[in-house]
């Protein structure tokens, strides 16, 4: 916020301060995800929780096992993937890349890409940051909120709309020769 300042003056560093904003575990929002990739993503920072002065929005995502993020791009949004646990395969423009704890993958802007969790009873969990902003947008439209004590609701379809809440948020269209997981 900046204080005390005139017009066409640069405000001193002590006066132009961001805001300050610590989340513990079970705080931002977090929503159960549809098929195909089921699991939950939270959203950690946005937006619509902080002033950002660039806009951009982090989070978390697990993917259930056998399950996966289905192929997609982003206009206008470059992606980071840090992948906390799990094992799986990311494909990106066709090409394989094994998702281990500790693996970043940055997807930049119409990049086709997608997210498999190999594994056949252990969830897929990464980090994800997106910037501009939008994919948190996309996140609580399609999925369903997580209450604390309510029972997994997954599977569940994606909304019928989904195509059009892509559109409205943070994707590129789908591609007709669209990949799915082999």
């Amino acid at each position: 916020m900046l204080k005390n300042s005139l017009p066409g003056h640069a405000p001193a560093p002590e006066e132009d301060l961001g805001q300050v904003m610590v989340l513990g575990p079970n705080e931002g929002k977090t929503f159960w995800q549809p098929t195909p990739a089921n699991g939950q993503i939270s959203v950690k920072i946005a937006p619509a929780f902080v002033d950002l002065q660039t806009p951009f929005s982090l989070g978390t995502q697990t993917v259930a096992p056998n399950s996966y993020v289905r192929e997609h791009s982003h206009p206008e949004h470059d992606e980071v993937i840090h992948v906390i646990s799990g094992h799986g395969r990311a494909v990106v423009e066709g090409q394989e890349y094994e998702m281990l704890p500790d693996t970043t993958i940055f997807v930049g802007r119409n990049r086709r890409h997608m997210f498999i969790n190999i594994q056949q009873d252990t969830d897929l969990h990464w980090v994800w940051f997106i910037q501009p902003n939008g994919l948190e947008d996309f996140f609580e439209q399609v999925g369903r909120p997580v209450e604390i004590g309510q029972p997994d609701p997954t599977p569940f379809p994606r909304p019928d709309d989904v195509l059009e809440i892509e559109r409205r948020t943070a994707f590129a269209p789908q591609p007709a020769d669209q990949r799915s997981p082999d």
